[in-house]
């Protein structure tokens, strides 16, 4: 069957060096982390903040991120995976049924966010000495970033995929042995995370709310899980036995989030950092 609206999906699995293949998931990862890093050295540029504290930063964020999204995808997706095989949880490999080295699979954005969140207190607290919604204020803006290239390396991977869209628009994966297009769920949530993006930044320099602390913070977890939250409804559910729920995985652990942003947001105000004499 021809589908007019729909383009094929077969991309290579990487960069190949001869000696070894750079995924292009990875390199996302790289792109992220070298484009926060950017990001961030500007806004302590403008903070007057040393650099020496922001590669102190860096390495906060960097394992964070991987450990927490590893964790998180295990808690909230494939607990069995803890006494099924729990070398899985932490290595790169699988033990069961058989030894296979399977690179790092199934991370959770959820889980992510919490780890960072714990990461910049202890980062608050012992490197910069400022409140913790100072810092979470301004990594939030990165992360935002970030999270662009990191739905981009799913779509790369033919991995979170969209549901079947029953018409002649979206991708058809190739690499799963598909016929029929999907929602391109991973470019609409990166989509979406270049807005939430731009209005981070804009809110940072262009207007005075950095100085209220929390509000750029809970501006970012309404605004990037409500992205979240809307894409859910045209991807596939990750755990299968979930698929009939009302709402899946993914959109009832962006609610919690989405309301905090909502308190963050309307208690900032009473927040103002340095604070007036």
């Amino acid at each position: 069957m021809t589908h007019f609206l729909a383009y094929t999906w077969d991309p290579s699995e990487g960069i190949d060096l001869g000696f070894f293949v750079v995924r292009y998931y990875s390199l996302m990862f790289v792109v992220a982390f070298t484009l926060g890093w950017f990001i961030m050295k500007r806004i302590y540029k403008n903070e007057n903040v040393s650099e020496e504290k922001l590669d102190s930063l860096f390495i906060y964020t960097v394992i964070a991120t991987l450990l927490g999204a590893r964790l998180g995808h295990v808690i909230f997706y494939q607990t069995e995976l803890i006494w099924q095989d729990p070398l899985a949880v932490f290595l790169p490999i699988q033990t069961v049924p058989e030894f296979e080295f399977t690179g790092f699979q199934g991370l959770a954005s959820h889980g992510a966010a919490i780890a960072i969140i714990i990461a910049m207190f202890m980062y608050s607290k012992r490197i910069i000495k400022k409140p913790v919604l100072w810092i979470l204020d301004r990594i939030v803006i990165a992360v935002a970033c970030g999270g662009i290239f990191v739905r981009l390396g799913n779509f790369i991977n033919s991995e979170i995929i969209g549901k079947p869209t029953n018409s002649d628009y979206g991708v058809i994966f190739k690499q799963l042995g598909e016929t029929f297009p999907r929602h391109p769920a991973q470019l609409y949530e990166s989509a979406g995370y270049i807005i939430v993006f731009l209005i981070l930044w804009f809110i940072y320099w262009k207007t005075n709310k950095r100085q209220y602390l929390g509000y750029i913070f809970g501006a970012f977890l309404i605004l990037l899980w409500t992205v979240r939250f809307l894409v859910e409804f045209v991807k596939e559910a990750q755990v299968e036995n979930r698929a009939e729920w009302a709402l899946n995985t993914g959109q009832w652990l962006s609610i919690p989030f989405i309301l905090i942003g909502v308190y963050l947001m309307l208690q900032a105000p009473k927040r103002k950092y340095p604070k007036e004499a």
